[in-house]
Parts: structure tokens; C-alpha cells; sequence
């Protein structure tokens, strides 16, 4: 019985551990055993458990005392910092193991809050960035308003490069709440997978084609190569023309002037994390490239290597995110490898549609 006990508990993915009533641990599952550090079974639970107010109200349990856990006062958050930052909120069951020694038990649960947590600073940071994101436009236009109605009514000078000014904040305000109301859409329908068969080449050919006039204005050469025959995937179009989109035209922001961005789409035996064939579609530029240390955050909301830069250029600090997340929904992949001074390439994977192979034949 024991054994069918343990087996049991160590089945369960939060820890949970309990305790004899002079509070010495006498069964932890491995969930627990993870957590805690050194010893466990056969001592006290201050030294798994260093929490003044947990351990206080497991002592009141044994006691014969109650707790009510779900008062805002009493709720416990217990936190780890390694090997990981994680949380976890406390819960207290008091048992009766041998009813003839009346000898107690008391059950502690350690429900994991981490992702919880994480979601809610996410969304806090979110807030934050958006409010300040929309903040400085405005604070500009409100400030050439009042200038435009005051000190330069008459200055036909100073009234053309003030709107000047207006139209392009207005216009990064713009984007900001295009790319702010993609995003949420994105997000709402990240769990639902796209069933439609969409042609990789002709989205390619239109985003090139309509992208074609902002690389001149740089002297950039838009240079293609892209496999024959390539099979469909199954994806939506219109957020698979947004992931291209996004893609070259990050390169022709950064990419520098007088230079070439190499587009390549073939073929892949495999989409990593999966294990099937797939498309590649990569975008590569010869600007500085970006430094290893930032790549990794290149997909958080907001986040910029050069935030001046950055906003010069029209960049919002969403592209990369949307990327992103399109790509989960399509339970695809997106990888950067970048060298500074050399330049970067971003890199999507799709899977293709089911019954095809990589070679387009069915």
C-alpha cells in the first residue's frame, strides 16, 4: 500500500510533501524532491521548506488550528531562484493516518504560479510599453498644435515642416495600432491551426513586388532565388504575406544603402520540432547585423537594439513578435542567425500540406 501510495504521489506534477506531527517530513513525491534542497525525508521541514510564515501556519494546522488559505492575508507565495525563478502558492491539508494514536498528518501542496506570474508581468510590461509607445507622438502633436495655433500662425515656413513632423507621428501612431490590433488577433487565434492550401511562390512575388520601390529609394537589390515546383502549405494568406512582408522589409530598413538582400525559398526535409518536410523561406541583409547576446529578445514586444534608430525608421517593436507568433500558429519556426558587421538572416519554416513531399509531387 506504501508503495501504491508513493507511485501515486509521484505521479502528481506539483510537489507535495508530507509532514508527522512534530514536522518532520516522512514522503515527498519527486516533484518535491527536485525542488527541495539536500536531504529531505527524516527532517524537519525548516530545512526543505525556509519560509517563516509557511512553516508557521503548518505548525498551526498540527496544532489543530485552521487556515483560511484563500484570505488575501493568509496567501503564501513561496519562490525558488534556481537552477530557475519559479513560484509556487502554498495549500494545507491536515489527515488522519492511525485514528487509534490519533497521529496527524498534514498534507502540503505546492501549486506551481510560475506561468501565471509571467502572464501577468507580460501583461503589465505590455501596458507600460503601449502607454509609453503612444505617449511620445502624441505628446509631439499636441505640442506643434498649440505652436501652429500660437507663435507660428503666420509662418508659412514654420507651418509646412511642423506638419511635416505631425504627419509622420501620426503616421507611427498609425502603425503602432495596426500592428498593435494584428497582434491581438494573432494572439486570440494562436491555437487554432490554418486549414487553407496557400501557393508560397505567389505570396513571395507580391510582397517583393510591392516592396520593389522602397529598396530603390536605398539603391537595394531585391535578389530572389527560389525553388521550382515547390509544394503548398497549409497556412492563411494573408498572415503568411504579413510574416514575408515583415521579414523583408526589416531588411530593408537595416540593411544598409547600395547593397543586396538575398531571398531564398526551397525546400527542407524537416521543420525543426518537427518531423516532417517543409518550406524555408530566408531573408538575408548585409547591414551591421545584430550583437549575439540581444537575439534571443528580438521577439519581445517592444524591444529594440537601437530604440532611436528604430523609431527613425518607422519600426514599431512588433514585427518580430507577430512573426512569431504567426509562426506558432502555423506550427512553423523562425530562427535568426546574425554576425556583427556582416549582417543577418531570418529564416521561416512551414510545414508543407499533408500528402505532398518536398520534391511538389503528391
Amino acid at each position: 500500500m506504501a508503495t501504491t501510495s508513493k507511485n501515486i504521489l509521484d505521479s502528481l506534477p506539483d510537489p507535495v510533501i508530507v509532514v508527522d506531527n512534530k514536522r518532520m517530513v516522512i514522503q515527498a513525491n519527486l516533484a518535491a524532491l527536485e525542488l527541495m534542497p539536500g536531504d529531505t525525508i527524516g527532517r524537519d521541514l525548516a530545512h526543505s521548506l525556509r519560509h517563516p510564515l509557511a512553516l508557521e501556519l503548518v505548525d498551526t494546522v498540527i496544532k489543530g488550528g485552521t487556515v483560511e488559505l484563500e484570505d488575501p492575508e493568509s496567501l503564501v507565495e513561496i519562490k525558488y531562484t534556481t537552477p530557475l525563478r519559479r513560484s509556487f502558492s502554498l495549500h494545507i491539508v491536515q489527515a488522519l493516518s492511525d485514528r487509534d494514536n490519533e497521529e496527524t498528518q498534514i498534507v502540503i501542496f505546492l501549486r506551481e504560479t510560475t506561468a501565471d506570474k509571467r502572464a501577468e508581468q507580460m501583461r503589465v510590461d505590455f501596458v507600460t510599453n503601449v502607454s509609453h509607445e503612444l505617449r511620445s507622438p502624441l505628446s509631439a502633436l499636441v505640442g506643434f498644435i498649440e505652436t501652429l495655433q500660437d507663435a507660428a500662425k503666420d509662418d508659412r515656413e514654420a507651418q509646412q515642416r511642423f506638419l511635416e513632423i505631425m504627419s509622420r507621428e501620426a503616421g507611427r501612431m498609425s502603425r503602432l495600432v495596426e500592428d498593435l490590433l494584428s497582434l491581438s488577433s494573432v494572439e486570440m487565434n494562436e491555437h487554432v491551426r490554418p486549414r487553407d492550401s496557400v501557393e508560397i511562390t505567389k505570396i513571395v512575388n507580391s510582397v517583393i513586388e510591392s516592396l520593389s520601390v522602397r529598396a530603390a529609394e536605398k539603391n537595394l537589390e531585391l535578389k530572389l532565388e527560389i525553388e521550382e515546383l515547390l509544394p503548398p502549405v497549409v497556412g492563411d494568406s494573408d498572415q503568411l504575406t504579413q510574416v514575408v512582408q515583415n521579414l523583408i522589409d526589416n531588411a530593408i530598413k537595416y540593411g544598409g544603402h547600395d547593397s543586396t538582400i538575398e531571398i531564398k525559398v526551397d525546400t527542407t526535409e524537416r521543420v525543426p520540432q518537427t518531423v516532417g518536410p517543409g518550406l524555408k523561406i530566408s531573408v538575408r541583409d548585409f547591414g551591421d547585423g545584430i550583437p549575439e547576446e540581444q537575439i534571443t529578445r528580438l521577439t519581445e514586444r517592444f524591444y529594440r537594439i537601437d530604440k532611436a534608430r528604430s523609431r527613425n525608421l518607422g519600426g514599431t517593436g512588433l514585427g518580430l513578435a507577430i512573426v512569431k507568433h504567426i509562426m506558432n500558429r502555423h506550427r512553423g519556426n523562425l530562427e535568426i542567425q546574425s554576425t556583427e558587421g556582416e549582417g543577418s538572416t531570418f529564416s521561416i519554416f512551414l510545414p508543407v500540406k499533408t500528402g505532398q513531399n518536398p520534391s511538389g509531387g503528391a
